[in-house]
């Protein structure tokens, strides 16, 4: 316990939270930092590393390392970890016995956090599948449904700086946590603040005999899913492609050389700088392959020096996929995470369509984010599958997904344009390996036909329509303008729901309105929106009669209003030059009469 007599800020609340942690906290090197703010006089960071404390948010914690309640350390992950397993015991009356899986990625403190939670659990008799390795994220809930386990826990911050962990959860269902267990897990932890001695003690938990290694048992299991479900192995075998691949410094590595291996594929060449797990990401300014090329420019270089055909590249915990192709002339195209979207959900189809030939699609179903293309739901109302949208995030398709299995629905694809892809429903989450292992599948068949990937994403459009987006955000410090903005909208005849109707004085005519913070939605009976309303996000879509959807949105995150715009077009309407400069128009339009950029004083993305 470090001394508390020289904490005296002015601020007696904030005192008390200073020397509360202090108290708690037996991390020395933490406590000597809070100690220089408190010899230098720093009321304003202490004030913000003790007076808020880091919130359940996206399926748990995510945020920077470091001393206080508002960052991630020792004390603050023992706290959550005694919080999340008094709610779960109180919730899942057997949960003792069905256990939790526990993983982590190779980030700083990331295996000590781990640590530390299973500690935790194991002091209440709790069973733990924890791997004793770095492993990708998908591997938690894969391995919630395998074990039948009550939940699961995965410390990752995914893409984020090096300086940020988190905490994410999974419910029994195997899908991320939503409400009411994100909020009953908040208050949980505010209602187990102080920290058991043997919270800390994680010297025994490998001895303990309710500790589990499942590593080796869901590599099995996991490849044996991808080698039963690769359609073509002949033709990976034999293809002439080449594939370079990078895990951006993660975990990547190990588990897609199996799954390639699974898949029938000849061996890929790594990036060897970002081989292996490096908490410090030395090689990219940002770990985050859906930077494009700015993140891919080693990829792009060994690549080129191997002369690959194929870039596949997975974020640091391996639960998204970025890819890249090169043409004949040699030059590389990034695709969006709404053209992998598009190609794997015609691949998933096809490899559908031919084990099941002739059968009644209506109960196969597809998934997509609400910001995301509508392109699969251009394929559902041709090919007669069912297409289903869902909030912005894999917690929302994963939740939806045990739904409609419980339904003996079939779920056969889920994506959204964060680069982020559910192939099959073994794993009820974004899954970067397995996606990898489709994306190469793809590319292989389709050379057998001297097609490429954009050569068949071109076919997509032509057979399905163009979908085209132009997608940006302003940023917003002001939350009273934001509200105005958003409340404008909602009030625009000067009552409630009385939306725009057009833009450019009528060139443009809205025929849906969609408010998924008030709950309107004028094309469903009783103009009730039939998606989950959140009054904290403001979140407005709005259909045109010419197929253009634009959201309009704010980061949960970030002071940011965002708008996601796509004109999906007939296929009869195959001018692509035609369309975008109907695109563009339209958008432009959008911004300066909805967002009134100028008026606000709105930052564009550019000029930040």
């Amino acid at each position: 316990m470090a001394p508390t007599d020289s904490v005296n800020t002015g601020d007696t609340i904030l005192d008390d939270k200073i020397k509360e942690w202090l108290s708690w906290n037996k991390d020395s090197a933490a406590e000597n930092e809070i100690q220089n703010y408190i010899n230098e006089g720093d009321v304003k960071t202490l004030s913000k590393l003790f007076l808020k404390r880091l919130e359940f948010g996206t399926a748990g914690l995510r945020g920077r390392m470091g001393p206080g309640y508002s960052q991630l350390n020792d004390l603050v992950i023992v706290q959550t970890g005694q919080g999340f397993i008094s709610y779960l015991l109180k919730t899942i009356s057997n949960a003792k016995q069905r256990g939790v899986v526990l993983g982590y990625d190779g980030r700083y403190n990331s295996k000590r956090f781990a640590e530390l939670t299973a500690a935790i659990l194991m002091n209440n008799g709790v069973k733990v599948y924890m791997y004793s390795k770095v492993c990708p994220t998908p591997f938690v809930p894969y391995g919630v449904v395998k074990y039948k386990c009550a939940a699961g826990i995965m410390i990752t911050a995914s893409h984020n700086p090096k300086e940020d962990n988190g905490y994410k959860v999974y419910w029994d269902n195997g899908a991320q946590i939503i409400t009411p267990h994100d909020k009953g897990i908040q208050k949980s932890i505010i209602e187990n603040l102080e920290p058991l001695e043997s919270s800390f003690n994680t010297s025994a938990i490998y001895k303990n005999s309710l500790f589990k290694d499942p590593l080796e048992e869901v590599m099995q299991s996991y490849y044996k899913i991808i080698k039963d479900t690769t359609l073509y192995p002949e033709t990976n075998r034999n293809t002439i492609l080449k594939f370079t691949y990078t895990p951006m410094h993660g975990v990547g590595y190990n588990y897609m050389v199996e799954a390639f291996n699974s898949a029938s594929f000849k061996p890929f060449v790594v990036v060897e700088e970002q081989k292996d797990p490096d908490p410090e990401f030395r090689t990219v300014k940002f770990p985050n392959p859906e930077e494009g090329k700015s993140a891919l420019d080693l990829s792009l270089r060994t690549a080129n020096k191997n002369a690959s055909n194929i870039i596949l590249a997975n974020d640091p915990d391996a639960d998204r996929l970025a890819c890249a192709e090169r043409n004949e002339k040699g030059e590389w195209r990034v695709f969006t995470g709404n053209e992998l979207g598009a190609l794997l959900g015609w691949w998933m189809l096809h490899l559908h369509q031919v084990q099941y030939p002739g059968a009644d699609y209506s109960n196969v179903y597809m998934l997509a984010s609400t910001v995301s293309s509508k392109i699969l739901r251009s394929m559902a109302l041709k090919e007669g599958f069912s297409f289903e949208e869902t909030l912005t995030g894999f917690k929302w398709m994963g939740n939806r997904a045990t739904e409609l299995l419980a339904q003996n629905k079939t779920v056969i694809f889920a994506y959204e344009e964060a680069i982020g892809f559910m192939c099959g429903s073994a794993v009820l989450d974004k899954d970067g390996v397995s996606a990898g292992a489709k994306v190469a599948e793809l590319a292989a068949y389709l050379e057998t036909m001297g097609l490429t990937l954009s050569g068949k994403l071109d076919e997509i459009y032509s057979e399905y329509g163009h979908h085209i987006s132009l997608c940006s955000y302003f940023f917003c410090y002001e939350q009273q303008i934001i509200k105005s903005i958003f409340e404008r909208l909602r009030n625009f005849n000067e009552s409630p729901n009385t939306y725009p109707s057009c833009i450019l004085g009528g060139k443009y005519s809205i025929k849906g309105i969609r408010d998924l913070t008030t709950g309107y939605d004028n094309t469903q009976p009783n103009n009730k929106a039939i998606l989950p309303v959140s009054k904290s996000n403001q979140m407005v879509t709005f259909t045109f009669d010419n197929g253009l959807v634009v959201t309009l949105r704010t980061s949960g995150t970030e002071p940011k209003i965002k708008y996601y715009t796509e004109l999906c077009a007939s296929p009869a309407q195959q001018d692509i030059n035609q369309l975008r400069s109907v695109l563009k128009e339209m958008v432009t339009a959008i911004v300066q009469e909805f967002l009134q950029p100028e008026l606000n004083a709105l930052v564009s993305q550019d000029s930040n």
